[in-house]
């Protein structure tokens, strides 16, 4: 605890109390050459008022508040008023604006540099949709949702980190089984064999449910969103993608498509009578690499 008792050290913790700097700037916070400045963090490190993180070839530094005990809060307390009076402390104050100043310049400077490759350098370093992955956060963590049609359970697999369960419900033994493989590592998921026309699920047993590219191969779609009426709770949400109207004759054979495309009378017609409300349909920007139809996207909220 001695160790406050040195003005230039208590600086330090002063600086690093609000922000983490790495050696070379609190030199320039603290007009000290390095070797000094390393060797009080050394110091202070060691007795446990600072924690530092590697960067690189550089570390930054920060006070240790969390990791602090009663007695070493309380004495900090008295410390930091007595230095926060002095002139250097004062003039530390303003070094540590123009330091901070500099980062963001810095962070201007390349983001002035690189807008025109933004994009793909993020894309690169990523992947190509990160963005709509972490918008999954948004949803409930204690969220029932269902997974209707889910195939070999990609979306099931997505969604399985971000809500309380996840029922994955679909017709095909065979996707079912790559969907039991691709999530036997989720305890959260629920795999069930059902029809959307009739599936497994109780009357209100979802918060919310998606149907993701499956509508379309389904004989009588106003009976499986008659169903998802009945197994959402009043105010769930239920989220419809597929293929908006096309002529592609060739998928009801090649695919087993049972419907070429819905439009958003369609949609809404259904969601309305399986009693939904506040329905919006939004046809997505085709991925210009795609070869299919474009898609929309239509969601509703379960009348009370």
């Amino acid at each position: 605890m001695g160790s406050l008792a040195d003005s230039t050290r208590s600086r330090l913790l002063l600086v690093l109390e609000g922000q983490e700097f790495t050696v070379s700037e609190l030199c320039t916070v603290l007009q000290l050459p390095q070797s000094t400045v390393s060797r009080h963090l050394k110091l202070l490190t060691d007795e446990g008022w600072l924690v530092s993180t590697p960067d690189g070839t550089s570390r930054h530094y920060r006070m240790a508040h969390r990791e602090l005990d009663a007695d070493a809060r309380d004495l900090w307390a008295l410390v930091r008023e007595r230095i926060a009076s002095l002139p250097a402390a004062r003039q530390d104050v303003l070094r540590v604006r123009s330091v901070l100043a500099t980062r963001k310049s810095r962070s201007q400077e390349f983001f002035a540099e690189t807008a025109a490759t933004w994009d793909e350098l993020r894309r690169d370093m990523f992947g190509d949709r990160a963005d709509l992955q972490a918008l999954l956060g948004l949803l409930d963590s204690s969220w029932v949702v269902g997974d209707l049609g889910c195939g070999t359970g990609r979306m099931s697999e997505s969604l399985a980190p971000f809500v309380g369960k996840v029922i994955a419900v679909d017709s095909s033994r065979e996707m079912l089984a790559a969907a039991r493989d691709r999530l036997r590592e989720y305890e959260m998921v629920e795999v069930r064999e059902g029809r959307l026309e009739a599936p497994p699920l109780a009357d209100a047993e979802l918060d919310a449910a998606v149907v993701f590219l499956v509508l379309h191969h389904v004989v009588a779609p106003d009976e499986a969103l008659a169903q998802l009426g009945r197994a959402v709770r009043a105010g769930g949400r239920v989220l419809i993608a597929d293929m908006t109207p096309h002529g592609r004759v060739a998928y009801r054979n090649d695919m087993g498509h049972a419907w070429l495309g819905f439009s958003r009378e369609q949609i809404s017609e259904w969601l309305t009578s399986a009693g939904f409300e506040s329905i919006t349909y939004r046809e997505l920007t085709p991925d210009p690499d795609a070869s299919g139809p474009a898609l929309f996207a239509a969601s509703a909220r379960r009348a009370g």
